[in-house]
């Protein structure tokens, strides 16, 4: 039998290589920590620290990383069901400089070519992705082929059946041009029913940088849910009910990389749980701010009861 997961992910994984000492270039940097990374898989972790049964879809290379991103997932109860290994190319590194509060450059070590574009859709287990209670996919899935094929057949078969995801997620680094990509957006925003970015994605998505503009150009394509982030302003969603703007929670930033993948984790937590738009958003950018608060990204993937103890934080509410 098929098994079926609340959240099922499909796209970028590697190995996190960040310094242990903040504030200075890679060149100075004397030590350094090793966590699971990639953006649907981060999401997948954190889906699993709410208690969803999550999966990934995704490749590894065959060699020691890629051992440790199954180990990893299996200690955050991500099902590594399917992550298989392509012989011929190694599993991805990334390294980041820390320079808080906002400035965290990341080096991409994906070449040739990231297991992860080499999913293909004649691999796929399409009864599994109809199943799933929330579908996400990356932007950077469509970046090179096959990968793309194979999103853009999942989402097919999907149907925009569930909650069907779209993390806009643009690295300009992994695209020859930018239409390239607007063109790619264009064709996944027909089989998904929420989408969710920053407004340089949105941009180059249905280009639009203002919020609202971005939030209706995306509810034009056909998505229910619209939701842009903000940075400093927080974040805009926008539904069939209407406009809400959550203000960001405030945080002593260390690491913002993986703030966007626990807004994400906790966002498909929030619509699983059928809360409305305002609580989600909330919920999702106090769990944002947890982990943009601390050096990981995986390891820091907060529980529910850490982002409820978060928003009363915010609140006041001791």
């Amino acid at each position: 039998m098929t098994e079926k997961f609340e959240v099922l992910t499909m796209g970028r994984v590697g190995v996190d290589i960040y310094p242990e000492q903040i504030g200075v270039g890679l060149e100075d940097v004397e030590s350094f920590g090793k966590f699971l990374g990639g953006s649907a898989t981060n999401v997948a972790v954190a889906a699993a620290r709410h208690g969803h049964r999550s999966a990934v879809i995704t490749r590894v290379g065959n060699d020691p990383f890629g051992r440790f991103v199954r180990r990893a997932l299996k200690g955050y109860d991500v099902s590594d069901t399917f992550v298989r290994e392509v012989d011929h190319l190694p599993t991805p590194v990334t390294f980041c400089e820390i320079f808080p509060p906002d400035n965290f450059p990341l080096y991409f070590y994906r070449e040739p070519k990231a297991p992860d574009l080499e999913i293909l859709a004649s691999e796929l287990d399409l009864d599994a992705i109809r199943a799933a209670g929330v579908f996400w996919v990356t932007v950077t899935g469509l970046s090179q082929e096959p990968s793309r094929a194979a999103t853009l057949a999942a989402l097919e078969a999907r149907d925009r059946s569930g909650i069907t995801i779209l993390d806009l997620d643009y690295r300009p680094m992994f695209w020859p041009h930018p239409e390239e990509a607007t063109a790619a957006v264009g064709e996944a925003l027909q089989h998904v029913t929420v989408a969710v970015g920053n407004r340089e994605e949105c941009e180059v998505a249905v280009g639009e940088t203002e919020p609202a503009r971005a939030a209706a150009a995306l509810r034009e394509r056909g998505v229910d849910l619209a939701v842009v982030k903000q940075g400093p302003r927080g974040v805009l969603a926008v539904d069939d009910s209407g406009s809400v703007e959550v203000p960001p929670a405030p945080v002593d930033v260390v690491n913002g990389l993986g703030a966007g993948d626990a807004f994400g984790g906790a966002l498909c937590h929030g619509l699983l749980s059928g809360w409305d738009t305002e609580r989600t958003m909330r919920f999702a950018n106090a769990a944002g701010a947890i982990v943009a608060g601390q050096l990981s990204c995986s390891d820091a993937m907060p529980t529910p009861d850490a982002v409820e103890a978060k928003l009363r934080e915010v609140s006041g509410d001791q």
